[in-house]
């Protein structure tokens, strides 16, 4: 393969997940805090201080310990797919989000994204695994359709992790511009640092075997529970 062959795979794959990841797309994770609106009312994330703890303490060690590691064996479950794995997998994701809203959240913009490549991409993969999880009543779960994202692309397994980090981090500090008073110039402050953060725990993704997947954070998940019932809220979750 010449080294513009190789270049325009390269290519090609980067786009197919800056589209997914962008704004534009509509998975709805836009209209997501995954927690923190339920974290501001209960009085733990006022400020830039406590959502910068907030970003270290609680979103990238999801992410090392539940995400990351969810996204990776989901990689290699794709490609050949094995979809006993897959099946194991999609029911693990959703036991391990405790309350109804996150994991409501994390199986509708599952399902819209494995949706979104059937049905725009056209890709037989994801129009297998949408058959497959309806015939078997598979929960959807955002880590694996953006494992099947990568596979649908030819994305390696740095690159899709790598993505799955800045989706997160990028999403909660967006939601923390509309229900705090932060400006733009210390978000992205704060992007930068826990992004700074990543790369690491990217390289042991893959090293988390299955049965040690999970991250227990009582906290937030009593505050995502009261979200569901605030008489006034900014965002679904």
């Amino acid at each position: 393969m010449s080294s513009d062959q190789a270049t325009n795979t390269d290519v090609q794959w980067l786009l197919g997940l800056l589209q997914a990841s962008d704004s534009l797309y509509p998975t709805g994770a836009y209209a997501h805090s995954f927690g923190l609106e339920g974290m501001v009312d209960a009085g733990v994330v006022k400020d830039r201080e406590t959502l910068r703890r907030f970003l270290l303490t609680t979103v990238l060690p999801t992410l090392r310990n539940v995400e990351l590691p969810l996204a990776a064996q989901g990689w290699v479950a794709f490609g050949p797919p094995d979809w006993d794995k897959v099946g194991e997998l999609c029911m693990l994701a959703a036991a391990l989000r405790a309350p109804r809203e996150t994991r409501q959240a994390s199986m509708a913009i599952g399902r819209q994204r494995a949706e979104l490549l059937a049905q725009i991409q056209g890709a037989p993969l994801a129009q297998e695994f949408v058959r497959r999880a309806a015939a078997a009543g598979w929960p959807h779960a955002a880590a694996l359709s953006t494992a099947l994202e990568a596979r649908v692309h030819g994305a390696p397994l740095p690159a899709v992790l790598a993505a799955t980090c800045y989706a997160a981090v990028a999403g909660v500090v967006a939601a923390a511009m509309k229900v705090l008073r932060l400006g733009q110039n210390a978000a992205q402050t704060l992007l930068a640092e826990a992004l700074a953060l990543c790369p690491a725990m990217v390289d042991g993704a893959a090293l988390v075997p299955v049965d040690e997947i999970g991250w227990f954070n009582p906290w937030l998940d009593i505050a995502s529970a009261r979200h569901e019932t605030a008489s006034a809220r900014l965002f679904i979750s």
